[in-house]
């Protein structure tokens, strides 16, 4: 389907989608949460998609929201139709046209409200393909949690990041005060987060925001070889349940729980027919030729995406 603010295609078994308001520096609007999340439908639904590469158009990846409404940007109480991007229409009245920095006050769960970049977060965390976040230049407040779900960050060495939030007044968002603390640690996340300080690429590869820093120009190469290798090599399914099982395992209260998590899934996995494959491509010293499609296998602890179903 055609999408306004991002790309989103599909080679050689991986997507790649790319945030695309390069002339904003691909600031974070009501339509871009919309469209990610249909992307990320798009990708889940699509048994060809072996892997998503995320990344920018431009210089950046993703400035933070679209703060061209001024200091009514993040005010929830207002009429909806304050946190423009500063575009007008012929008649002199803002342009509604879904370039609102937050939709917060659009999205409510029971009721209580939700921030929008959370649900582009959790909508990433609910994935069943790995995703690859080659993080091409600055990512700001929701240009940076929203990674945080990703499966891999590697980042140019031109990249720069930051948690600014307490700079603007408001809190972390996007689920990133549950992600960010299990990614670097508790004191690096919140040194990170209470400074609200912007930093460098090397910095980010310190503290284990990222795996890796590569020059610009290497990046996406680096980005699409990681997403080769899994393309070429894993079960599809496996890989997913993996997924689950290791951001599941992050709030499991004792190992005996993940072991029990581990054990539901060799049992339902470890007879069908991608473990055939595995293991006879194995003895045979070939290339294995996985068949199982993620679209048809009942896998249990697969998630339900509450922003769909």
């Amino acid at each position: 389907m055609p999408f306004s603010q991002i790309e989103y295609g599909v080679a050689d078994g991986i997507a790649t989608l790319t945030l695309n308001r390069p002339e904003r520096l691909n600031a974070f609007t009501f339509t871009m949460r919309s469209e990610l999340i249909e992307a990320f439908d798009l990708a889940d639904a699509d048994d060809s998609v072996r892997a998503v590469v995320v990344t920018g158009a431009g210089r950046a990846f993703c400035a933070g929201a679209d703060l061209g409404g001024g200091g009514e940007t993040f005010n929830r109480a207002g009429d909806g139709n304050r946190a423009g991007d500063g575009n007008r229409a012929g008649d002199g009245d803002r342009a509604d046209d879904g370039n609102r920095a937050d939709d917060g006050r659009r999205e409510t769960v029971d009721g209580a409200p939700r921030d929008g970049g959370g649900t582009v977060a959790l909508r990433i965390a609910a994935s069943l393909k790995p995703v690859i976040g080659a993080i091409n230049g600055p990512a700001v407040g929701v240009g940076v949690t929203m990674t945080l779900p990703m499966d891999i960050r590697i980042a140019a060495d031109s990249a720069r990041f930051g948690f600014v939030f307490a700079r603007r007044g408001i809190v972390t968002e996007a689920a990133s005060s549950w992600f960010l603390p299990r990614i670097v640690g508790i004191s690096q996340a919140m040194e990170w987060a209470a400074t609200g300080r912007v930093f460098p690429a090397a910095e980010a590869l310190e503290g284990r925001l990222v795996s890796r820093v590569c020059p610009a120009e290497e990046l996406l190469p680096a980005a699409y070889a990681l997403a080769r290798e899994i393309a070429d090599n894993t079960s599809g399914v496996s890989v997913a349940a993996i997924r689950r099982l290791m951001w599941s395992g992050l709030s499991a209260q004792s190992p005996w729980e993940a072991h029990a998590a581990d054990s539901r899934l060799m049992a339902e996995l470890g007879g069908a027919a991608d473990a055939v494959e595995g293991v006879t491509s194995f003895l045979e010293k070939r290339p294995p030729a996985f068949t199982m499609k993620i679209s048809e296998a009942d896998v249990p602890i697969w998630p339900r995406n509450p922003y769909r179903d």
